[in-house]
């Protein structure tokens, strides 16, 4: 069994989808929100179970992902004002997980990206107790 320690700014975080699941939420709605208005305008009569195939860049890899999570990557999150200045620190933190594939990101990494708050404030408001969007520690490997 592995030792969890307490997390630090180098500690990598990600969105739990388990927690999502366990706190019967659905992420999809907030997906919806993170949505440029074009995609908005998209989705509204589609139908949005099936999956669409996603190639990684890096690793040419292809994976099945969620139609929402997908416009996300590709369209909205690479438009001007995905986030703002004037977005919540948490929703911000959340969109760039959208964004990013859900790839675990370091406290460190969060705040060079969003230049929002000071590593250790971001620290405190996901260590704090509450989980909020169900952004977690992520799994060691």
């Amino acid at each position: 069994m592995a030792i969890r320690l307490r997390p630090d700014i180098n500690t990598k975080f990600h969105i739990d989808m388990n927690w999502w699941e366990k706190n019967h939420k659905d992420i999809r709605i907030y997906m919806r929100n993170a949505l440029c208005g074009e995609c908005r305008k998209d989705f509204a009569d589609a139908d949005l179970t099936e999956a669409v195939d996603w190639v990684d860049e890096e690793t040419a890899e292809v994976a099945q992902v969620d139609p929402l999570w997908h416009s996300i990557r590709t369209c909205c999150s690479l438009k001007p004002g995905y986030i703002t200045p004037d977005t919540p620190i948490i929703d911000a933190i959340f969109m760039t997980f959208l964004a990013n594939g859900n790839k675990p990101l370091s406290i460190v990494e969060l705040h060079a990206k969003l230049d929002k708050r000071p590593p250790e404030t971001i620290l405190r408001m996901l260590t704090g107790g509450t989980v909020y969007l169900g952004l977690r520690p992520a799994p060691t490997e």
